[in-house]
């Protein structure tokens, strides 16, 4: 089992990509904090995990509100003694052409997207750095690499994302922490619900290997990163999008 006993704390894990994270990671032995704002689906995930003989509970969190993410950490060294592995995995859009795009709008992409992954992460961090070792995977996307239309502030949170993740990697290495990063291409998860179908084909269409991605095919990639495969792999952004940014 590539994550054996490893303490995996994953953000945004009541569906889509941080679901089959949860899940993948399980199954290749790790402790699971399923962590969300979405209680009802979040115990959920949990359960099933439980179910399946991993070792797993949920904690509803905010990650926008730091005494909220503390508490997190605090569950977490009292149910498993520490933590390997934070998977920044929550985040959310809310879409608007620039000159129409609401001060709560933006606000709200960047608490939770940017701010989230800062919370996150600092507190996260100072529990690895007491151990020796860590590692922090954050979720950025190709949007965060090339930009898109529509999408100014989720646009800059995925660009922070790689700003942060580049930045920590160097902060954090002497301590024993590997920082990463994990750039999806457009995925099949609720985010794409509201998606027209012809948008839908035509990025299909856009992709080299002609189709979406799946949100399995994103947790394998943290799956990489956060194992000991990946021990001298650190500030990397991975892409992972069928090769959808050199079509």
């Amino acid at each position: 089992m590539r994550l054996k006993d490893k303490v995996a704390i994953i953000t945004g894990a009541a569906n889509g990509i941080g679901a089959a994270t949860a899940e993948i990671f399980a199954k290749e032995g790790a402790k699971v904090v399923v962590a969300d704002f979405d209680q009802e689906r979040g115990a959920q995930v949990a359960e099933q995990l439980t179910k399946s003989g991993a070792e797993a509970f949920f904690c509803k969190v905010d990650v926008v509100d730091e005494e909220n993410v503390q508490a997190l950490m605090d569950k977490t060294l009292r149910r498993f003694g520490r933590i390997d592995i934070l998977v920044n995995n929550a985040g959310i859009t809310a879409d608007g052409w620039l000159v129409k795009m609401t001060e709560e709008q933006w606000d709200r992409v960047i608490n939770v997207n940017l701010k989230g992954v800062f919370n996150c992460s600092k507190l996260a961090a100072k529990v690895m750095m007491d151990q020796g070792q860590g590692v922090i995977l954050n979720a950025t996307s190709v949007v965060g690499l090339y930009g898109n239309m529509g999408q100014s502030n989720y646009a800059a949170t995925k660009f922070g994302v790689i700003g942060l993740t580049k930045t920590w990697a160097k902060e954090l290495a002497p301590r024993g922490i590997r920082v990463n990063a994990v750039a999806p291409g457009y995925t099949m998860t609720s985010m794409m619900d509201t998606v027209p179908e012809k948008l839908l084909e035509s990025l299909k269409e856009k992709t080299p290997l002609k189709r979406l991605g799946q949100p399995e095919d994103i947790a394998y990639a943290y799956l990489y990163l956060a194992s000991d495969e990946a021990a001298y792999v650190n500030g990397e952004i991975l892409s992972v999008d069928g090769g959808l940014v050199i079509g």
